[in-house]
């Protein structure tokens, strides 16, 4: 019976343990570090529905597989903890570290206790995954990435960053492997640090009160855990950095002669850190107040014309009010530093219409066109009737018709804005016009600038102070009525003909239109050929100007441009220290030997770009000047001219005249300090410095003969000049009855030879006695001046020609002695005398006076001769030697017929000196030998002579 039982229980074991056990499919659990237990969610229980059968319905064990990784499984294992209800629990093999691994994977399942109790037949569950994450304790402190932290900063200025530190944390939850806070440990220090480790000041520094800051500080978790090594903070303070430029000098000083000087050469560019990729810095060197524009030659145009080999024939349409050009006179002038004459034309009333006479000159279809302009000028106002937001008219500043052989050309030069046109008619009869088109910012940047226009159609050639410009448009105008053909030329606007209407000329002046607004100089035009380039460089192009020292020198990425009238340099680079070098290269020069001395302005303006925009530097303009010093003043020397020029009045009489300069010497020299320190050092003396004069081969531009006192009389008198001579040498001259002037620029011995050359004529039967010249000279029109030479001539008269009574005559004659017939004049320059005694004119009238006052003292003489005699025999026969203290025995009466002459002479000359304190006054050898004297010579024992 129990046999049966046993079977049937077994039986009914193999029917009921039909069930797999049954776990959730996934767990989450955590375990803490240094713990073995990991609490699941949910818990652990494998549930079986044979339960509650024995065996079947009971859990034996929960087997772990590998996850994922593959070795997870390894360090954990599931133990039952109740059989019956399923319970289960999870565990490590060994404590976990979270900072080696914080989380695990693995699967686990479930499996019954089968049939019996050798548990046969036991059937498991699926396979379910547990993801164990590893809590974090708080076991490590934080440690400082560095011991030590630099950071420089400049003075004076408050930062919101200065440096950062850093500290780091092992643990490896977030809790306790962030860090929380940092803080400085270090008291009374002007910095705070915030929760990032961020350092900044709270006051601004001073880096003469302490240079350098230092001071601990110390890091937190937020497990509040602190760091196991505190890490040091050294903040140095340096002085306050200026962003800008350094090195500048506001005054810049040029010595005329030195050629190229460094305007910077100390200058530096200082960014205080700041990262830029591109700086930019323009130099402008403003020249507008000197003369027209810039240092060119001070001579006058027509002889920096003749020093630079231009073609001659121009002619002045513009020249200086007088009778001969009358049709400038109306035009008001104003002064100008180079002496030329400056036109001013308001656009309305002020026309100059040149004479017919003076256009026909400069007929035909090639011409160049020069000429000075200045658009606005001074004291010029837009006209009233301009409606606001109207487009400006053209401005004519030449109107001109041209006669040719058998046809009218017509041309015009206007402005508009800043554009030059030139409206060209070849032929008004046939052809069409053309009009030619320049768009220059010189035409309306109101400076002086040169024009030359040179037209040879259908070729037209422009340069603009020297430097060639092409045009921007040309253009043919189509039909336009033909204007009459009249030839006419019209200087600051132009004639109203119907056939000008209609090309929109609509600002009308009376019977004018289109009227220039501006200054206006030296207009002249050539017939003829075009100038060469290199003559218009040379006439025009300014002397001075910036420069850029060496190009080789300049780094790679860095740019320089010069404008065509070197007033405006502008460098360009990326590199600061390649940028420093290139901006003490830029140079200043002139050409000149004498430069025009003042002051020329000078600007510096920088641009920088920065990675970060915003906060980029913007440095202010910086503004000096350049002193063109005084240059050394040439000195011009006239000499080998005595002061009195005596000559037989028929010589002067002549046909050629007498030369007044005919040993006449010109000397230029320079005068220059000489350092003697080391003659002054070797003789124990003390160092000075000494001027020394060096002759220079120099140019003269003009030199005037002027009389002194009245006028030359043209009915009497004349000066006399080789024309053929001056014309061969290109000089020009101006002969009038007040002054002669020979002007052009040449050499010191064409001038020499000229003026040797210049005669004095008197006309037949002037009774003329004396006449007064005065000679000066100068150079770089008129900017140098030489001393003022004056020489007296003296016209000799013979006494046979003039009325003389017998008597004063015969007396005359009685008392001049033979002897001094030759050296009576020695005093003067009197070759070859005539035998008969010749004597000034002047000095007859006092020579007879002379002789009268001898008479009377011949008279008195022997009237005391009888009283002395008379007193001798009264005493009763006196002693011999005091009756021969007066012998008339050898009585000699010397007489010099100049003496009376010569004292007037002396006292003029004196006289001149004392109101010309700067006048060369040339003594002659004689005037010792001139002084007035009549001397008495008595023969015997008292032989010196007595002087009253």
């Amino acid at each position: 019976l129990t046999l049966i039982q046993d079977r049937l229980a077994f039986l009914i074991v193999i029917i009921t343990n039909k069930h797999k056990p049954w776990i959730e499919t996934e767990y989450q659990g955590i375990v803490m570090e240094n713990d073995n237990t990991v609490l699941l969610n949910p818990p652990l229980f494998a549930l079986d529905k044979d339960a509650p059968l024995h065996y079947a319905g009971e859990i034996c064990g929960f087997r772990v597989h590998n996850g994922p990784s593959g070795s997870s499984s390894v360090q954990f294992e599931a133990v039952v903890l109740d059989r019956s209800t399923g319970e289960g629990l999870v565990r490590s093999k060994e404590p976990l570290d979270c900072e080696s691994q914080r989380e695990h994977s693995f699967t686990i399942q479930a499996y019954d206790c089968g049939e019996g109790p050798d548990g046969a037949n036991s059937k498991k569950s699926h396979k379910a995954t547990v993801h164990v994450r590893v809590n974090d304790v708080n076991e490590f402190s934080p440690v400082f990435v560095e011991r030590r932290y630099e950071a420089s900063v400049p003075e004076g200025r408050l930062f919101d960053h200065i440096v950062r530190v850093e500290a780091l944390d092992a643990d490896c939850s977030p809790q306790y492997s962030q860090i929380c806070f940092y803080d400085i440990i270090t008291p009374n220090v002007p910095f705070v640090i915030d929760n990032d480790g961020n350092i900044k000041n709270t006051e601004p520094l001073d880096s003469k009160r302490q240079r350098v800051h230092t001071f601990w500080v110390t890091a937190f978790d937020c497990g509040k855990n602190r760091a196991q090594a505190d890490a040091q903070v050294v903040v140095t303070v340096k002085p306050s950095c200026k962003p800008g430029w350094i090195g500048w000098s506001k005054r810049v000083e040029y010595t005329p002669g030195s050629g190229s000087i460094p305007l910077f050469p100390s200058l530096h560019l200082e960014t205080c850190e700041e990262t830029v990729w591109n700086i930019q810095a323009t130099v402008e060197l403003q020249t507008g107040h000197i003369g027209k524009g810039c240092d060119r030659d001070s001579y006058s145009d027509r002889s920096v014309r003749r020093l630079c080999g231009a073609v001659r024939g121009e002619v002045d349409l513009l020249p200086p009010p007088s009778p001969a050009a009358n049709w400038t006179s109306a035009l008001p002038t104003l002064p100008s530093s180079d002496s030329s004459l400056v036109f001013s034309f308001n656009g309305s009333t002020h026309v100059a219409m040149v004479p017919d006479s003076i256009a026909a000159a400069v007929s035909g279809d090639h011409f160049t066109l020069q000429l000075w302009m200045r658009r606005g000028g001074i004291n010029t106002q837009p006209p009233t009737n301009q409606a606001r937001g109207n487009r400006r008219e053209e401005e004519t500043i030449v109107c001109s018709t041209v006669k040719n052989d058998d046809s009218f050309s017509h041309y015009s030069l206007s402005v508009h804005g800043c554009r030059l046109s030139l409206f060209y008619w070849p032929d008004v009869s046939a052809a069409r016009p053309v009009k030619f088109l320049w768009k220059l910012e010189q035409v309306c940047d109101s400076e002086w600038h040169h024009l030359s226009l040179s037209v040879q159609f259908p070729s037209v050639t422009l340069y603009v102070d020297g430097v060639t410009f092409d045009p921007a448009l040309i253009h043919d105008n189509g039909a336009i009525p033909n204007p009459a053909p009249r030839q006419r030329l019209v200087i600051g606007a132009c004639w109203g003909n119907d056939w000008l209407n209609q090309r929109q000329y609509s600002m009308k002046i009376g019977k004018y239109v289109g009227g220039y607004r501006g200054l206006l100089s030296g207009v002249t035009v050539r017939p003829g050929s075009v100038e060469p380039h290199s003559v218009v460089e040379c006439l025009y192009a300014c002397r001075e100007g910036l420069d850029f020292g060496d190009l080789e020198t300049l780094g790679s990425g860095m740019k320089v441009h010069v404008n065509p009238s070197q007033s405006v340099l502008v460098l360009e680079g990326d590199d600061i220290e390649s940028f420093n070098r290139a901006v003490q290269q830029v140079t200043y020069r002139n050409s000149l030997r004498f430069a025009t001395p003042g002051v020329r302005p000078l600007k510096l303006t920088t641009s920088l770009r920065c990675f970060n925009e915003e906060s980029c530097l913007t440095l202010r303009q910086l503004e000096g000047y350049l002193v063109v010093l005084q240059p050394d003043a040439p000195q011009i020397s006239l000499s080998g001219v005595g002061p009195h020029l005596a000559r037989p009045a028929p010589e002067f009489e002549g046909p050629r005249g007498v030369p007044l300069f005919p040993e006449l010497r010109i000397v230029c020299s320079l005068s220059h300090a000489v350092n003697t320190a080391a003659q002054g050092m070797e003789g124990g003396g003390e160092p000075a410095n000494t001027l020394m004069s060096d002759a220079v081969a120099h140019t003269l531009d003009g030199c005037e003969v002027q009389p002194l006192g009245e006028e030359l009389n043209p009915e009497r008198e004349e000066l006399l000049v080789d024309m053929d001579a001056l014309r061969e040498r290109g000089l020009e001259i101006i002969n009038t009855t007040a002054y002669i002037a020979i002007t052009g620029a040449e050499s010191i011995s064409v001038y020499e030879d000229v003026l040797r050359s210049v005669r004095y004529r008197l006309a037949k039967g002037s009774a003329r006695f004396e006449r007064r010249f005065r000679l000066s000279c100068s150079e770089m029109n008129g900017r140098y001046t030489s001393n003022e030479l004056t020489l007296e001539v003296n016209f000799l008269h013979s006494l046979d020609s003039l009325y003389h009574p017998s008597h004063l005559l015969a007396s005359q004659q009685q008392f001049l002695h033979p002897s001094h017939h030759s050296g009576e004049l020695s005093g003067h320059t009197l070759p070859n005398p005539h035998r008969n005694s010749v004597v000034p004119g002047a000095a007859t009238v006092i020579i007879m006076v002379c002789v009268g006052f001898l008479v009377v003292m011949v008279i008195l003489g022997v009237f005391r001769i009888r009283s002395i005699h008379r007193r001798g025999e009264g005493t009763g026969g006196g002693s011999k030697e005091d009756s021969s203290q007066w012998d008339d025995s050898a009585l000699t009466i010397i007489v010099n017929p100049m003496e009376s002459y010569e004292s007037r002479m002396g006292i003029s000359a004196d006289t001149e000196g004392e109101g010309e304190e700067d006048e060369e006054v040339v003594e002659s050898p004689d005037d010792a030998n001139d002084d007035q004297r009549i001397i008495i010579k008595k023969e015997g024992r008292d032989g010196n002579p007595r002087r009253y």
